[in-house]
């Protein structure tokens, strides 16, 4: 058994040598480091969220879990909050982090606000799932289509694999607006994608209905919902990360599985924090415009 000193506390590694990813050879010990490579990009990201989290003790391959309540022997130092009945973990440190490697945690899922704002959104989602017959092109589609009538609005946006097969667009809104409100945003952009691009999208809620079409998921944001969080790394045999990318990027073509635990490193050392702007209020976008027209209706 090893022991770990994270910034002054102490960590115990039980079963280092375990395999996580066994056809890329990650061991636990491995996947530890990887996640502290991967810290400083993601624990602002996630702090003072709502934790849920996907536990696979024996590996992809093996039975997982997920884990909304903190387990009785979390260590002492590991930041919680209580949320209808469920003592959350907060991800606000780099020891909670490692911790959390040792667990075998293979996915991080957030909720769209601070648990300390229980009713406002610190962003809008756009949660871009392709459907049964469907590929990420399919999910590039749609998101590009989506960032090229928001630019038309003068609304600035952020897109992230999922680490999947689907896409995540983000629009910082700073607590500007109420659930409800950021719903009827939501809804209004589910619907306006869904009639002008009716081959494209769909807001069809039953999935033998949607036929070969993206699902636009505008139910999906709200209290206690979840979505994997900016840099988690996925539970599948690419270890793949949710990774922010350039609009650009997407056009050219990149693909989910271009980014992984092996190289994400790399990646974050040439580009840094694609979504660093959704922590600052200098990004926060304005969309009363949209709300007033849409109470007006």
């Amino acid at each position: 058994m090893n022991e770990l000193d994270i910034n002054e506390k102490k960590v115990r590694i039980t079963n280092p040598e375990k395999l996580l990813w066994p056809e890329l050879g990650i061991r636990k010990i491995d996947y530890i480091g990887k996640l502290i490579e991967l810290a400083p990009y993601m624990l602002p990201h996630a702090k003072d969220r709502l934790l849920t989290s996907i536990r696979y003790p024996d590996g992809i391959d093996g039975k997982a879990f997920f884990q909304k309540n903190v387990p009785d022997h979390a260590l002492e130092w590991v930041e919680t909050a209580f949320w209808h009945g469920n003592n959350h973990i907060l991800l606000n440190s780099l020891p909670t982090l490692v911790w959390l490697g040792n667990q075998a945690v293979l996915e991080f899922h957030t909720g769209f606000n601070l648990y300390t704002e229980e009713n406002y959104p610190t962003y809008l989602v756009f949660d871009l799932d392709p459907s049964e017959g469907q590929s990420f092109d399919d999910a590039a589609e749609a998101a590009l289509i989506i960032n090229e009538a928001l630019e038309g609005l003068m609304i600035e946006s952020w897109v992230k694999t999922s680490g999947a097969t689907g896409l995540q667009v983000y629009i910082p809104v700073g607590q500007r607006y109420d659930y409800d409100e950021a719903r009827k945003i939501n809804e209004f952009f589910g619907r306006y994608f869904s009639k002008k691009y009716p081959k494209v999208f769909t807001i069809e809620r039953i999935v033998s209905k949607r036929g070969k079409r993206l699902y636009f998921d505008y139910l999906q944001m709200w209290h206690g919902k979840t979505i994997t969080m900016v840099y988690s790394p996925r539970a599948n045999s690419k270890a793949t990360v949710s990774m922010p990318v350039e609009w650009e990027e997407l056009r050219s073509g990149i693909r989910p599985e271009d980014f992984t635990l092996l190289n994400a490193k790399d990646r974050l050392r040439e580009k840094g924090d694609l979504f660093a702007p959704l922590l600052s209020d200098d990004h926060i976008q304005n969309l009363d415009f949209l709300l007033e027209h849409l109470n007006k209706e």
